[in-house]
């Protein structure tokens, strides 16, 4: 049996956590706390799987992450609060996984069971944002993407873009959103700034 515990200050969401947990045949509830110091309190023996968020009254961020990793467990992040600087701070303390709050009940079991077998557990739009700290922008993204990004920033609107490119404004758009996704920018200046620095302009 898998021992998993969460620590969410929202109670509705703690709760629905806590039932998809409960409600699986391998996995054995633990603590259910709205913050770290009340999870400590609960004494859990090392080795729990915690899934963690990271807005919390008191212990907060990459300090909860570390607290909980510093009790011996082994901590999966589910936050509303998925930007490569929540990532990044989050993993470099210690986190074995992070999922964003859009993740459904089928996510989170994966991810634990994944974290429970040793291994680490991030989703597909998320891991790009540590590609992107190992290996830089540029590299995770297409020539088209580039190219698109290349138009952004150089004050193109989306239909001058698809003109440019011979696509559809709807293909345009789906380039956008994959830039987007990949990078973790989401506004036109963020993209228009991020091409400077890489260089794609």
């Amino acid at each position: 049996m898998i021992r998993a515990g969460v620590i969410e200050d929202h109670p509705l969401y703690r709760a629905a956590v806590a039932r998809v947990l409960s409600d699986a045949d391998d996995i054995d509830l633990g603590p259910v706390s709205d913050s770290v110091p009340g999870f400590a309190v609960a004494g859990e023996p090392a080795g729990c799987v915690v899934v963690l968020d990271l807005k919390l009254r008191g212990v907060t961020d990459a300090a909860a992450v570390h607290k909980v990793v510093s009790m011996g467990h082994k901590v999966l992040v589910v936050s509303a609060h998925a930007g490569q600087e929540e990532v990044l701070g989050a993993i470099s303390a210690g986190a074995r996984g992070y999922l964003s709050k859009a993740a459904d009940g089928e996510d989170i079991l994966h991810a634990v069971r994944e974290i429970a077998a040793g291994n680490t557990y991030v989703s597909p739009t998320l891991a790009s944002f540590l590609l992107n700290s190992a290996r830089g922008v540029r590299s995770l993204l297409s020539e088209r993407e580039r190219q698109v990004l290349s138009l952004l920033a150089a004050g193109e609107r989306d239909a001058d873009i698809a003109e440019a490119m011979a696509i559809s404004v709807r293909t345009v758009r789906s380039y956008l959103e994959r830039i987007r996704d990949k990078t973790g920018r989401r506004r036109r200046p963020e993209l228009t700034r991020l091409a400077i620095e890489e260089g794609i302009t």
